[in-house]
Formats: C-alpha cells, structure tokens, sequence
C-alpha cells in the first residue's frame, strides 16, 4: 500500500492482520475536518477506581452514535490502575465525538489525544 520493500510475506497467524505506521511529533497536527473524509481519532486515558468506571467512560460514545474500532487494556505492575488505548471513527471538529469525548473526560482522568487522521479506503472495503 505505502510502497516499502516486503522483507518477509505472510508471517502473521490471521489473512486480516494488519500493520500500523504512527508518525510522532511535538506538535500537535489535526487535519482540517472535511464532510465525506472518514476519520480516526486515537487516545489513551484511565479510569477512575469507581464502580462501572469503564462502562460510565465508555457510555458516551454509545450514546452519541461514535464507532469505537480499537479498545486495549493495559494495567500497572500492581493490577491497580487500568489504562486504555482507543480508536474510534469520527474527528473531533463532529459534535457528536465531542459529546462523546465530554462525558469520557468526566469519567476518566489522563485522558491524552494521540492524533485524528483520514481513515484508510482499505475500511470502507471491508465494511461492505
């Protein structure tokens, strides 16, 4: 897709893996929001030690109609505080990822945005 030299073909143990690219800066970097452009938005944050803490940091994006794609669990060296890595489709310019983004900041803490960028055509192929 990105034309990189293949070192090695097939060595992943599912056909539907997938290989992600991350580019890093300093600065903050947030594409323009186009209609008809998919977008991702990426973040990590932790919950709060209350009950139902994910289910209630998570609720807003159910209920504001935002697709959540990626959602990884990662916990300290004591199992004390769980942290989450996320993707979900949308760009935060769309008041319904803001909502969402809202109600997640109110029951979570550390939330930090990683970046929004233009979905690949490869998901609008495999939605179909």
């Amino acid at each position: 897709i990105y034309g990189l030299e293949v070192l090695q073909k097939d060595i992943q143990d599912a056909s539907h893996n997938t290989t992600r690219f991350l580019v890093l800066s300093k600065d903050q970097s947030i594409p323009d929001f186009t209609r008809g452009v998919r977008y991702i938005t990426s973040f990590i944050f932790e919950v709060r030690n209350i009950p139902a803490a994910l289910y209630k940091a998570l609720g807003g994006f159910a209920t504001n109609a935002v697709q959540m794609t990626k959602l990884e669990s990662y916990v300290d060296q004591h199992f004390n505080v769980a942290r989450f890595y996320a993707d979900v489709e949308g760009h935060p310019d769309m008041r319904s990822l803001q909502l969402a983004l809202e109600e997640l900041n109110f029951f979570a803490k550390n939330v930090f945005m990683l970046g929004t960028y233009p979905a690949h055509p490869f998901r609008d192929q495999q939605a179909r």
